[in-house]
């Protein structure tokens, strides 16, 4: 059992933790969440003994063994599975000692102290570690060639997966996991959540992953108000909990208040009567004892949507016969080297496509996405684009490629340098860069604040359409909701790559695989998906691709594949295109209603500060004296049209409401 009695923390002159408390049982499966800068890191810092509570106890089995993800890879010449195996640290001292002893002359002790070894080495399970290594470092998406290269050969978030493979071979009763999926692509992500589903010990996990997260744990603990708060479920469990919890917190506010009012407006009307005076004093003393319920956190929830494309050609880009890879110059001879990644590619972009990317890390995807979005040219064929197109992408690099030097203010003016400088400010704003934020180099900025603002200098551009490469990398929870929520409402075309599936599902209406050096399209869902991996990785079926026989084959190539059995009756692909019609018919029915809506707030706020303007100037007391008549009267006369117009407008408000969720249900 871990317990956190009175915990408090400081980081610097921030209180993290006040006075925090929190049980936590053996097997526990926990998603510790919270905003960035929450403390959640912290939190994992003081389990492992690295930080230390300013006031209180933390408390877990002293005999637990600990495992957890280091964030340092140093750049080693040793094999990459040596490398995920030295993760079983027991292990390794044992085969050093055994090392050592055979090396010492023969002798009864020392045959003794050998055979003990030996035995501890059999309950380690030494004689399976390397098929145990190889099978982790499949499941993370090396190949068996990667997994005898060095270490310092490997990429910075290559190097992370071996540091997680390091973790999962380490025999613990305590496995901390900080974003694991960060570096996964959406094949390891579900390889690891099966195998953390079979993990017996205590596992706690900081994720921004939501499907990860519903998919394993059954506790979250949430950092609010610096409290640990601790919910029995998944993360789609804590979110109906919170929501009952906030709307009756709102309830138990308005409550207090209105009896609040009640004793104030008793009070000022008879604490000055004696016939009442009695009642009065009581009623004081009951609003003085009165406990203040706190506020509801007014913390706006951060939300953006793309604009309306200027343009919409159609096709918006056609692709016939074209192979794409890399080219490259040998630096001895000059000679041009071709290296094909994804070959045979007949594909077109029609209008209000939305195409997720599916495929195993390095089949392709990235490839096709910079051959799609011009960043490399096609090896062979032809790819024609439409009059007009307008090109959103987002990848990692695109992110890296930011001047970090410069504030996000300079970035936008950059592509908008004809625009006034408040315009640029205000839509910045809008991506929660206020303030002196706005001018600031981005030096210091987290990943998420990067990844934010790269996403508004796409926005700005208006493009019809957008290709995006993990778009998801570093956001929190809050901002993948709200580029969720954006894209599900994009009127462009989208072609995406992520590994959050919640995403996925929101915003896509058809899945293409990138395998084998082709692309094929996907006859089935993200479940389907799942469970052909599953298969596949873990040796548990066929490897053959599920994905559509019946699709166009002079928009896929295809290689006789075999899909998944339908539901019966069911007609999975019409299935998906009469729902496609249908998102595209509330679509076209929404889109109208929410211009009304966004009129009728103009006017109600335009109307609002027309009155408030009125009510200032009726409440100075020198309006009503004889000289200001006319104007007292023109005054009375505005505030009554006002408030009436207020009335009509809140009507018309209500009823566009109505209807909005109408269509929603």
């Amino acid at each position: 059992m871990i317990r956190l009695i009175n915990v408090s923390l400081m980081r610097g002159i921030k209180p993290l933790l006040e006075q925090a408390d929190l049980t936590l049982n053996p097997g526990d499966k926990i998603g510790l969440i919270g905003a960035n800068g929450a403390g959640k890191s912290s939190l994992f810092a003081m389990l492992r003994n690295e930080l230390h509570p300013d006031q209180g106890d933390i408390d877990f089995p002293a005999k637990w063994r600990m495992a957890y993800v280091a964030q340092e890879t140093p750049p080693l010449e040793r094999a990459a599975l040596d490398y995920a195996i030295d993760g079983d640290v027991n292990l390794r001292k044992l085969e050093a000692e055994l090392a050592r002893l055979e090396a010492l002359p023969d002798s009864h002790d020392n045959g003794i102290a050998i055979g003990e070894v030996y035995s501890a080495l059999a309950d380690a399970d030494a004689y399976t570690v390397q098929s145990r290594g190889e099978q982790l470092l499949l499941g993370l998406g090396f190949s068996l060639d990667q997994m005898q290269q060095p270490v310092a050969s490997f990429s910075g978030g290559w190097r992370m997966r071996l540091n997680l493979a390091q973790a999962l071979m380490c025999p613990s009763d305590l496995l901390l996991l900080d974003e694991p999926t960060n570096h996964l692509d959406l094949d390891a992500i579900i390889w690891l959540e099966d195998w953390l589903k079979r993990y017996a010990g205590t596992l706690i996990i900081i994720s921004h992953d939501r499907d990860f997260l519903d998919e394993i744990v059954n506790v979250v603990v949430h950092i609010d108000e610096r409290k640990l708060k601790r919910y029995s479920g998944n993360y789609s469990g804590f979110e109906r909990q919170r929501a009952a919890q906030m709307t009756l917190a709102a309830g138990m506010i308005e409550k207090q208040q209105r009896k609040k009012a009640h004793l104030e407006s008793f009070i000022e009307r008879f604490k000055a009567k004696a016939s009442k005076a009695r009642q009065a004093q009581s009623r004081m003393k009951a609003l003085a004892k009165m406990e203040e319920l706190a506020p509801l956190r007014a913390a706006a929830e951060f939300s953006f949507e793309f604009r309306e494309p200027l343009s919409a050609p159609n096709p918006l880009l056609v692709m016939e016969d074209v192979n794409a890879g890399y080219r490259s110059e040998d630096q001895a001879t000059g000679d041009i080297r071709e290296k094909t990644i994804v070959h045979g590619i007949n594909f077109s972009l029609q209008i209000g496509q939305r195409i997720g990317l599916l495929g195993v890390n390095g089949a392709g995807k990235s490839t096709l996405i910079k051959t799609i979005a011009g960043e490399l040219q096609p090896l062979t064929g032809e790819s024609t684009v439409g009059k007009g197109l307008t090109i959103g992408y987002f990848a990692q690099h695109q992110v890296e490629m930011l001047r970090h030097d410069e504030s996000p203010l300079w970035h936008l003016a950059k592509i908008a340098p004809t625009t006034r400088e408040q315009e640029l400010r205000n839509f910045l704003g809008g991506f929660n860069f206020p303030g002196t934020m706005v001018t600031s180099p981005i030096a210091p900025f987290s990943g998420g604040e990067k990844a934010r603002l790269a996403l508004a200098l796409i926005v700005w551009q208006r493009p019809n359409l957008l290709l995006l490469d993990e778009p998801t990398n570093h956001l929190d929870l809050e901002t993948r909701e709200a580029l969720t929520e954006a894209l599900a409402q994009f009127e462009g075309t989208l072609v995406v790559v992520s590994h959050d599936r919640h995403l996925l599902r929101a915003t896509t209406d058809q899945f293409i695989i990138v395998a084998d050096g082709k692309l094929q399209p996907f006859d089935g869902d993200l479940d389907d998906y799942k469970d052909w991996l599953l298969q596949t990785k873990m040796g548990k079926g066929t490897d053959v691709l599920p994905a559509a026989g019946k699709a166009n084959k002079t928009d896929f190539p295809t290689t006789s594949p075999i899909a998944p059995p339908p539901a019966p009756g069911v007609d999975k692909r019409e299935q998906k295109r009469l729902e496609a019609e249908q998102r595209q018919r509330l679509s076209a029915q929404r889109k109208p209603l929410e211009n009304k809506l966004k009129k009728v707030e103009e006017q109600m706020a335009k109307r609002n500060a027309q009155k408030a303007d009125v009510d200032g100037q009726l409440a100075d007391s020198t309006i009503y004296d004889a000289a200001n008549k006319a104007k007292l009267k023109t005054l009375l006369a505005d505030q009554a049209f006002y408030t009436k117009d207020l009335e009509k407008l809140e009507g018309e408000w209500m009823e566009l409401q109505e209807q909005l969720e109408a269509l929603a249900a």
